[in-house]
């Protein structure tokens, strides 16, 4: 049960340290399905420019938390590799409050809102367009020590150890994320059982809207601890405190030296 080369050319992309997890659960994603992998790597796919395993850019021994997606983003310019990390989004602020593009992606716009009242710049009864007019010109006044940019709020992320990973590591117009995600689910099960083999402290594991629920039932998860919430795309994930308490002592919306 041999892996396509293209896929173990991915796995050269990532941290050194992720090389021997990635290369046994391919192999397990094999014998699994003997004929996933050869038909996937004829198909078209996203992430596109071998960036398969691009989350895995974040080393092994670094992690602390394991926040999961359900899929890349049905966007070439959008999907990176990182979970959540729109790569169609760049300045995160604009006159009118929020960009554009964070004003698009709701799970986004949801997540950077709760962010803002965890970190007491917004008011939870007063999380609408006029109250991030305010937020935003602070955001955006010289001297700022707000991140400007989606790629900040992605290093600010793994600055802290999150692990930004999709539970199906592909999309595919033709073919039912499930589908994928149950053919990836025997790397996935490789992945944690590497993190939980670690001597450090187990690291958390971020699961929201319906990929909690299918993560429960793989095994693994048991070992870890979780921090369960529903889907950003959900306007009560702004005001959900369990997410306010995890995520408000790491100030991801600010600049990492301040």
């Amino acid at each position: 049960m041999s892996v396509p080369s293209v896929f173990l050319e991915a796995v050269a992309l990532a941290h050194p340290s992720w090389h021997p997890a990635l290369r046994s659960g391919l192999a397990a994603v094999a014998a699994a399905d003997p004929h996933y992998l050869p038909l996937l790597a004829a198909d078209v796919y996203l992430p596109t420019n071998g960036r398969l395993f691009a989350a895995f850019a974040q080393p092994l021994e670094a992690v602390r938390y394991v926040l999961v997606g359900e899929g890349p983003y049905p966007r070439q310019e959008s999907a990176t590799g990182f979970c959540f990390m729109d790569g169609a989004v760049g300045p995160l602020w604009s006159e009118q409050g929020l960009s554009k593009p964070v004003n698009r992606a709701t799970s986004l716009r949801n997540f950077m809102k709760m962010l803002l009242v965890a970190d007491r710049q917004l008011l939870p009864d007063a999380t609408g367009a006029g109250a991030m007019l305010t937020v935003s010109a602070k955001a955006r006044a010289a001297g700022s020590a707000c991140i400007q940019t989606l790629p900040d709020l992605q290093r600010n992320l793994m600055r802290h150890g999150f692990l930004l990973l999709n539970a199906a590591l592909v999309f595919r117009t033709t073919v039912a994320p499930l589908k994928d995600a149950k053919a990836w689910q025997p790397l996935i099960e490789v992945v944690l059982a590497a993190l939980a083999n670690r001597q450090e402290t187990m690291p958390v594991l971020v699961l929201w809207g319906k990929i909690a629920a299918w993560f429960d039932t793989l095994p693994a998860v048991s070992h870890f601890p979780k921090a369960v919430a529903e889907h950003p795309y959900n306007l009560s994930f702004i005001l959900n405190q369990d997410m306010q308490r995890l995520f408000g002592p790491l100030h991801l919306l600010r600049q990492a030296d301040n």
